[in-house]
């Protein structure tokens, strides 16, 4: 690690945190979103998944004399979808992007409000694969409401595209949106299945920021709140639904954005980005199979280090307090339950691919930046198989 004052084993040099303009979490508050909204403009591109309150969005938005042009996410989106949603959004003139789906379809709404105003093609922008240049005009207002838990991408400040078999970030600090609103609500009766794997993605995303070498006072304190509250939460939806459930969930999934766009994530998104980009393994699957193996990998370097020990005690009692298991048991327990949840195993999707060389290129991957440890493309590569 670096130089400097230590607090915990983190490193402090100081710290920035940025965030959305406007955060708003509440049950039923989702028509806020159509006022704030009509607030920028008359001419509303609607970028909306399967939820049906994008429906009543533009029932609500038409009646209010809003002139609306809708675009269905379909999947996560690649940099051919982006391109089509373009050529659309530029010939409406929206006013302002309304994104409503989960973390794909924020991530489409947030490059398209990036990108309408842009005068370079998207690679321009682009990380790994293109120039990864700031954008040369501020975005289009940008408003989202997400309908998963998971991803927290209402309050990040980058989109995940997939271009080249890679999945890549088109990344702006002003790419944060005008206003993030969460009404857990929009998520109740989510799938099963689709539940499980976007709420291990939020889990995911409270713990790599937590472990993580660019750590800080603010995301500790999300963390520490959201980890146990969002492994609790899951446990109990994996049972039956419950709206204080999804409440929780819904917040750990936004306490997960917070915290990796504050600080970053590390092994378990560095090999998922290239993972994603390989085949068609859902992001939150990927995630949920990898978060015990890279966590247990992280752990024997930080003991070998000697450095950094003291925060996966932490995580692992914070997981056993949740799971009502001794820590010394957390990882087992919580790897034996995502089993029984039923989370397919990664082997269906990577059968025959090279192993070796997903573990060489998520080395370079911008998430693996931020792993507390250089782990070897061996080492990744011993997680992979686990997750098989």
């Amino acid at each position: 690690m670096e130089a400097g004052r230590r607090r915990d084993d983190v490193v402090l040099n100081g710290f920035s945190f940025l965030t959305a303009k406007e955060v708003i979490f509440g049950r039923g508050r989702a028509d806020e979103a159509l006022r704030a909204a009509l607030a920028f403009g008359p001419r509303v591109l609607l970028v909306h998944g399967s939820h049906p309150w994008a429906d009543h969005a533009v029932e609500a938005l038409l009646a209010a004399g809003a002139n609306v042009q809708t675009l269905r996410g379909e999947g996560e989106p690649t940099l051919a979808a982006l391109e089509v949603g373009l050529t659309q959004g530029r010939a409406f003139g929206a006013d302002v992007v309304l994104a409503v789906g989960g973390g794909s379809v924020l991530d489409l709404g947030k490059a398209l409000a990036a990108l309408i105003p842009a005068k370079n093609p998207p690679l321009t922008h682009l990380e790994v694969v293109g120039q990864g240049l700031p954008l040369e005009a501020d975005p289009l207002p940008f408003i989202a409401l997400p309908t998963t838990a998971g991803t927290g991408a209402e309050v990040t400040k980058n989109a995940v595209i997939g271009a080249e078999g890679r999945k890549v970030s088109l990344r702006d600090n002003r790419m944060l949106a005008d206003l993030a609103l969460v009404d857990p609500a929009l998520t109740d009766h989510c799938p099963q299945s689709v539940t499980l794997a976007s709420g291990l993605d939020a889990v995911v995303q409270v713990i790599e920021p937590y472990l993580c070498k660019r750590a800080n006072p603010v995301t500790d304190a999300l963390a520490r709140e959201a980890i146990p509250k969002g492994i609790a939460a899951l446990a109990t939806l994996m049972q039956a639904e419950d709206a204080a459930a999804r409440d929780d969930l819904a917040l750990a999934s936004l306490f997960g954005g917070l915290c990796l766009a504050n600080s970053g994530l590390g092994a378990v998104h560095g090999l998922a980005g290239v993972i994603g980009g390989v085949c068609a393994a859902p992001h939150g699957v990927i995630c949920g199979r990898l978060l015990v193996p890279v966590f247990r990998a992280n752990r024997t370097a930080a003991m070998a280090a000697r450095t950094g020990i003291s925060r996966y005690d932490k995580v692992e009692a914070w997981i056993a307090a949740a799971l009502n298991v001794p820590p010394p048991q957390a990882l087992d327990q919580l790897e034996t339950m995502i089993e029984a949840w039923g989370l397919p195993r990664l082997g269906q999707w990577l059968s025959g691919q090279n192993l070796t060389q997903i573990a060489e290129n998520a080395k370079a991957s911008s998430s693996m930046k931020a792993n507390p440890f250089d782990l070897s493309a061996d080492v990744l590569e011993t997680c992979l198989r686990a997750a098989l």
